[in-house]
């Protein structure tokens, strides 16, 4: 006779493309999960995604959803990353972040995981072949470099356009902004290259791994291609992504999620 285990709660941190999109698949259903409750910084702004739900979760404060969950999803603003991680790990409990740029500046909460027996998961998210990378890893890999391309949209707003007053609305074609290490480029483009910080962290770290970015108006798809050669391997690989509502966001950066949920609870898992 199989016993039936209990649902782990979700709770989602942010009701962005990436948040929806998520909560509409729990919603649906994944095997041994449930979502128990979202937070955002404008709840009423939502009120009627929330109620088209069939089972509409709590709605409470960033701080106290760690009451409510077992798991946390980040999805908001990366400013909040410590807010929405802390009380979870602290307390041996996971929070899956998207925002890895942010781990960067905030490295105490993956010691405080550690300490207490917590999980930070950094989902593949718009990247292709971390799998590789991670099985490289645990040989010797000697480069890790990763070339971005995004449309202008996607780019709008980045700390390192607007510092250096970078016209790139009038752009008639493709300009390299940035070539340097996945920590500088996490700094000046923390919307947009989480997926390079993820890449870091899969690989050689964020001081060995080379970003470039460029701003390229003759494109629609955020495009990243990454190269790595290692002791093992020598390979690359391009992945061409359909913005999301977010143009700074691919689709499939909440699918990548969504994957990630259905393959903890998995009888059969597929991947590293």
């Amino acid at each position: 006779m199989s016993t039936q285990r209990p649902r782990q709660r979700v709770a989602i941190a942010g009701l962005g493309a990436i948040g929806k999109t998520i909560a509409r698949e729990l919603d649906r259903g994944i095997d041994g999960l449930m979502l128990s409750a979202v937070a955002s910084s404008a709840p009423e702004k939502h009120r009627d995604f929330l109620a088209s739900l069939s089972s509409p979760p709590q709605v409470m404060p960033i701080e106290s959803l760690w009451e409510a969950a077992d798991i946390v999803i980040e999805a908001a603003p990366s400013r909040l990353l410590p807010t929405i991680v802390a009380p979870f790990v602290s307390r041996g409990k996971t929070a899956i972040v998207l925002s890895a740029a942010a781990l960067l500046d905030n490295e105490a909460l993956i010691a405080q995981a550690k300490a207490n027996g917590g999980h930070i998961i950094v989902p593949t998210g718009a990247l292709i072949g971390l799998d590789a990378v991670t099985a490289a890893a645990a040989g010797t890999i000697h480069s890790v470099r990763m070339i971005s391309r995004k449309p202008i949209a996607g780019l709008r707003g980045a700390p390192f356009i607007v510092e250096r007053g970078i016209d790139i609305d009038k752009l008639d074609a493709p300009l390299k902004l940035f070539e340097g290490t996945a920590r500088e480029a996490g700094k000046g483009f923390p919307a947009n290259l989480n997926v390079a910080v993820a890449l870091s962290l899969a690989g050689i770290g964020p001081d060995r791994t080379i970003i470039e970015m460029w701003a390229d108006p003759t494109i629609t798809r955020n495009t990243h291609r990454i190269e790595v050669d290692s002791d093992s391997a020598r390979f690359s690989m391009t992945i061409e992504n359909i913005p999301s509502e977010n143009p700074k966001t691919g689709l499939i950066t909440a699918l990548s999620v969504v994957a990630l949920l259905r393959k903890r609870t998995a009888a059969l898992q597929v991947g590293t």
